[in-house]
């Protein structure tokens, strides 16, 4: 295993200092316990969105604090849940006499902490449970996992917070969001956690892993190495038959790296996405291509819909201003 690192056990914490010190003008690190928070703190009466999960996904959560998104994010080891009073720090540093709204990705350990964090907090919250991987059925024990339709949620209900949105209001956009959202991943190669320093799973020269999480975990199904247009098309079909777009309905297309997927290979799968719903009729109102769900090297990409509305778009258009995120 070749790595950039100095030790496993301070992986995190040095790379946490490196991101803190890059980007000062927006966010601020807590030690002990870890958070990021936004610098400059919104005005009183906004909803404060926090976020979080296990490190390896960058920029997802961290790199996506800032004006007009998440207030804070709540970084865990790598693939490894925060803890609840990680979660409660961040809460009590950023609420702002409006309530706070945590945005959780469906995987157990992240859903069980946040549990414990809301039910020691003395400030008004909800929570948004993200399930946008349809590479596993709707009635799964534990659910579907939260993918790369998160960025989405957070960046959508952030832009409500910021305008003014009540608790009960963000929670309400954040849950119809995610009902319209839509994801699907495939991978080429495994990733390396580094206290494992091997490969998670194996995987043939001429073989992918179709239906993959961002934990490093198998997909619903290994596949013979096929083109791009033969592997787009199976995502794009899986996400087309959830959520069942007709022809005149307007979509984000967001096309994202696990990783280590150069943008020329992104950018060649966006092309052939927009050709599969354009020859439905689908019209590709707004686009987000690059690596923002990552897992840790993995060599792959997902694909994510969701379908777009006036308010939606708007709130997509609205102003943003975070480490990795802008405009």
């Amino acid at each position: 295993m070749k790595k950039m690192i100095n030790a496993v056990e301070s992986l995190l914490e040095e790379s946490l200092n490196g991101f803190a010190k890059a980007h000062e003008d927006i966010i601020q690190l807590n030690h002990q316990p870890h958070f990021v928070s936004r610098k400059h703190k919104a005005k009183a009466g906004k909803v404060a969105l926090v976020s979080g999960g296990g490190s390896g996904h960058e920029p997802l959560h961290t790199g996506l604090v800032g004006q007009g998104m998440l207030d804070a994010a709540c970084p865990g080891q790598i693939f490894t849940s925060p803890t609840p009073d990680q979660m409660m720090a961040a809460a009590e540093a950023v609420e702002n006499e409006a309530g706070i709204l945590f945005i959780v990705k469906n995987y157990a350990g992240d859903v069980m902490n946040f549990e414990i964090a809301g039910e020691m907090l003395d400030y008004p919250h909800e929570t948004v449970l993200v399930s946008d991987d349809v590479s596993l059925p709707k009635d799964h024990p534990t659910g579907r996992r939260g993918v790369a339709g998160t960025l989405i949620v957070e960046k959508i209900v952030g832009a409500a917070a910021e305008a003014g949105a009540t608790l009960a209001e963000c929670k309400s956009l954040g849950d119809r969001v995610n009902d319209c959202t839509a994801s699907m991943g495939v991978a080429l190669t495994s990733c390396t956690v580094p206290a494992l320093g091997q490969p998670t799973f194996d995987i043939g020269d001429n073989e992918i892993e179709m239906g993959v999480g961002i934990h490093g975990e198998r997909g619903r199904e290994p596949m013979d190495l096929a083109n791009a247009t033969e592997i787009v098309e199976h995502l794009a079909t899986a996400i087309d038959a959830e959520l069942k777009p007709q022809p005149g309905q307007k979509i984000l297309l967001h096309v994202n790296g696990f990783g280590a997927t150069p943008l020329m290979e992104l950018y060649l799968v966006y092309d052939l996405a927009v050709k599969y719903w354009q020859q439905r009729g689908i019209e590709i109102e707004r686009s987000l291509v690059g690596n923002y769900t990552t897992s840790l090297d993995m060599a792959g990409c997902s694909i994510t819909i969701i379908l777009l509305d006036e308010e939606l778009t708007k709130l997509w258009d609205a102003p943003v201003h975070t480490a990795n995120l802008r405009w």
